[in-house]
């Protein structure tokens, strides 16, 4: 076995590779750009090395820099991860002839394979269903609209070369078969060098749905079964699971034997994916063989037990296949969600910044990975594993030069509810500042009626978010249970008030039972009767609910419980309630005594100026620093400016994302209460 191995990538996957290396005792090397000195990957594994500046095209993505590299730490084999050069052919010559094994396939079926056209004509010789089009070269636009009528309409003008969605178009009829030639050549020309098109049949209700394939130098192939990937933006995967809820097994083995035979065909040799679409009746077509690990592969890994980094590894040291066709099972259902530095509110565009926080739930193991057979987790809920694969730390900084990945949060349970449940709670226990993300529009997929059901396309995001992503407005049951927690919340503090002032211990203050919690525009009295384990939150319809949990004020997160079901809520402090973050929705939750709460609706709705786009000065107060240039493009949670007031500094901060327009303050200047201090785009 090798001794020491070099990952020539970066972030998560790095991180990723690092762990199974490590758990079969191999030294690793990292290699790291100017922008990831202080990366998590470079301080995990063994040795580091540096190899240019922040542009993948001066650092990752030189062969001769990464070669450099593998020389210079002795490295006997080289891990590409995915993306960068991990289906580079010419990265793996340059392995072979230096006598460094390379982790991956060998250089002929990366070029098989790399190319659309040719790897669909393969395809068809390995008896592999097939989309019908035209896989010769296009002269002209005249002859795709010929083609396109031939094949008939809709249809997919997509590069030879492609990947990523890249020289990609859809087109309806003869104008846009026309324009989207055009389209697809010159993004294809820009992006990959190549401007060959190809045109096949667009699969109508079409679910992206791949099989994991293994194989080893000896000519074994198996298959681990599929991943479904439908829910995508921009043809990039945002949510995926283990096994798709759409196949029988009939299909299932006849996509894996099809896979399998597939691989064989160019004598693959590693971990590799193979893409079908699927239409609504199970008719699968072959779409592209990637010839490297695939960023979802910890779902395959959840419900099969089979570590694809360390097979890969074996696989390059020569070694057989361990397992066979009969040996894998498929153990209950795994779900992945890809948290990104990007705004969903904006149209998914990404983000920088720094975490200013970031705490991911705990990770805990369950199912076929376990080496034996004891669960963990809590034991009434059944068993449930998370996985967390991610290549940040808190006080970090997201790149403007790399993909906004942050992380890859897994769930697995023995069905997919349960799996989906504890996704749910999850994401709501992922804590992230700083940065725009996506969290909330996870959240928000993990309770869609059409994902909950199964029933999901590939065109899922663009119809059912055709406007963009707006927020979620959560149900009354939903608000109900909110309702209960927040109000136990607020009599601990009510508690902790009447202690810190002397009064509760002189009986001059008690905390009252009857309260009303406004939220979403609701209205809800309710009574608390409190014990020393918890609460019992009786609304007046008679309807009783129990709050438990151990939050106490100051805490970010407060995992409660309310009706034996698990309630995590992000909890900020406003004037007379809290900012509680759940489920994908931002609510401003007040809890009042009853006589506040009827003083409330008799005062008069405030129609507030439009204030979204600026800053105002929330007090009389010095400028003591300006933290941002006009033009900047800030984060929520962002620090923009400090305000001293009463010998005191107060940091102000960006409530969502924006960009600064005009700032009228400067260091030393003295403002009034609402004063402007800066404008935002």
């Amino acid at each position: 076995m090798f001794n020491k191995i070099l990952i020539a990538n970066r972030g998560e996957i790095a991180c990723r590779v690092i762990k199974t290396a490590r758990k079969m005792g191999i030294g690793t090397v990292a290699i790291y750009s100017d922008a990831d000195k202080q990366a998590l990957h470079v301080q995990m594994a063994d040795e580091a090395i540096h190899i240019g500046p922040p542009p993948a095209n001066q650092s990752y993505i030189v062969i001769d820099k990464v070669m450099e590299a593998v020389k210079k730490s002795g490295a006997q084999a080289v891990h590409p991860g995915y993306g960068f050069l991990s289906e580079n052919s010419k990265f793996a010559s340059a392995l072979a002839d230096a006598g460094v094994a390379f982790v991956g396939p060998p250089v002929g079926a990366i070029e098989k394979m790399g190319d659309k056209i040719t790897s669909k004509k393969i395809a068809q010789e390995a008896g592999v269903s097939t989309v019908p089009g035209h896989m010769g070269l296009i002269e002209d636009a005249d002859e795709a609209v010929k083609i396109s009528n031939k094949v008939g309409y809709p249809v997919m003008l997509k590069a030879s070369a492609g990947g990523g969605g890249k020289g990609m178009r859809i087109a309806w009829n003869d104008d846009e078969a026309r324009e989207g030639y055009q389209s697809s050549k010159n993004e294809a020309a820009n992006s990959f060098g190549d401007d060959r098109i190809f045109i096949e049949k667009f699969i109508t209700q079409p679910r992206h749905i791949e099989i994991q394939v293994l194989c080893d130098s000896h000519g074994n192939g198996i298959y681990l079964g599929e991943r479904e990937c439908s829910i995508q933006r921009r043809q990039q995967k945002v949510v995926e699971e283990a096994p798709s809820p759409f196949l029988d097994e009939a299909t299932r083995k006849a996509m894996g034997e099809q896979a399998v035979a597939l691989a064989l065909a160019v004598d693959y040799a590693s971990a590799g994916t193979v893409e079908f679409i699927v239409d609504g009746n199970k008719n699968f077509f072959f779409l592209e063989m990637n010839t490297r690990l695939q960023v979802e592969h910890p779902v395959t890994e959840l419900i099969t037990g089979v570590d694809l980094v360390e097979q890969m590894i074996r696989v390059a040291n020569g070694e057989k296949l361990s397992i066979t066709q009969d040996d894998v099972t498929l153990t209950g259902w795994a779900i992945e969600n890809r948290l990104y530095a990007e705004d969903p509110y904006r149209g998914f565009l990404p983000s920088i910044g720094r975490l200013t926080r970031y705490r991911p739930p705990a990770e805990q193991a369950a199912g076929p990975l376990l080496d034996n057979d004891k669960w963990q987790g809590d034991a009434a809920a059944g068993p449930v594993a998370i996985r967390n694969d991610t290549g940040v730390y808190e006080g970090g900084e997201i790149s403007m030069y790399y993909d906004p990945m942050i992380a890859k949060l897994c769930t697995w349970a023995p069905t997919r509810e349960a799996a989906i449940e504890a996704m749910r709670v999850a994401l709501d226990s992922f804590e992230v500042e700083g940065i725009g993300h996506n969290l909330p529009f996870l959240s928000a997929v993990m309770d869609h009626p059409i994902f909950i059901a199964g029933e999901m396309t590939t065109a899922f995001i663009e119809e059912q978010y055709p406007e963009g992503f707006q927020g979620v407005t959560l149900p009354d049951v939903d608000l109900r249970r909110i309702a209960a927690a927040t109000a136990a919340m607020n009599r601990v503090m009510e508690i902790r008030r009447a202690r810190v002032s002397g009064r509760m211990d002189n009986h001059e203050r008690k905390v009252g039972k009857d309260w009303n919690v406004a939220l979403q525009n609701i209205w809800l009295d309710m009574v608390i009767d409190a014990d020393r384990d918890g609460a019992n939150v009786t609304f007046d319809d008679g309807t009783c609910m129990r709050v438990t949990g151990d939050w106490t004020p100051g805490d970010q997160l407060a995992a409660m419980t309310v009706d034996g079901a698990p309630l995590v809520l992000k909890v900020g402090k406003i004037s007379g309630g809290f900012r509680i973050r759940t489920r994908g929705a931002d609510l401003k939750v007040h809890v009042r005594t009853p006589r506040q709460a009827e003083l409330a609706l008799l005062m008069p709705e405030k129609i507030a100026p439009d204030t979204s786009k600026l800053l105002l000065c929330p007090m009389p107060g010095l400028v003591v620093k300006v933290s941002v240039e006009e033009g900047e493009e800030v984060e929520e949670g962002q620090a923009l400016c400090t305000i001293e007031a009463m010998k005191m500094e107060n940091i102000l901060k960006a409530e969502k994302k924006g960009t600064v327009s005009k700032i009228n303050a400067s260091a030393g200047d003295s403002l009034a209460v609402d004063e402007i201090i800066m404008e935002f785009e």
